[in-house]
């Protein structure tokens, strides 16, 4: 199997969960992003050596919170290395309005994988979307690009929907399956 690395960062603790899921479902290892915006020396070094990233991150005001921010920049040493060049790439974001504008951050992870010349992996799974469907379905807030998640800003992350994590998890195995495709 592909060695898959899911590098976040949480400030309240929901992300850690969501990512906790993905890791499950690709078998990869987690990376967090600390408190002030760094990644260890050993972080870098593990990102290096990955076949496949997957970005997390909350969504604060629309976008991805200024410590997630500090990475993506910091990783331009690495861009301009072309260091991550045709790494397989998938991302995830939380935020704890139904909507939230987290597809606005979404589509930042996946920029930032372009950018770095990677191959970024879409959700592959149908949306929820029937008069029948709960938060407790698979997809059920109907993302495309990666996934898209909820928890309620006055519960902690144990009231993530299961249907959330279970999202979560199929696609982290997704991702780590298309690098393993890639790799072999």
């Amino acid at each position: 199997m592909a060695k898959t690395i899911v590098v976040y960062f949480s400030g309240y603790g929901h992300t850690k969960r969501i990512a906790e899921y993905v890791a499950e479902g690709a078998q990869a290892d987690l990376i967090a992003i600390d408190a002030e915006g760094n990644l260890a020396e050993a972080g870098w070094n593990t990102l290096a050596a990955a076949d496949a990233i997957i970005f997390g991150s909350p969504t604060y005001m629309g976008g991805a919170p200024w410590q997630f921010k500090k990475f993506a920049d910091a990783s331009s040493k690495v861009w301009a290395t072309r260091g991550w060049q045709d790494k397989v790439f998938g991302g995830f974001v939380n935020s704890a309005s139904l909507n939230g504008d987290k597809q606005a951050t979404l589509n930042f992870l996946q920029t930032l994988a372009s950018q770095h010349g990677g191959i970024w992996v879409s959700l592959g799974l149908l949306p929820a979307n029937t008069l029948a469907a709960t938060r407790a379905d698979v997809n059920n807030l109907g993302a495309s690009v990666g996934v898209l998640t909820q928890s309620p800003s006055d519960a902690g992350a144990d009231a993530i929907p299961n249907g959330d994590l279970e999202t979560a998890k199929q696609y982290g195995a997704r991702v780590a399956g298309i690098a393993t495709r890639f790799a072999g």
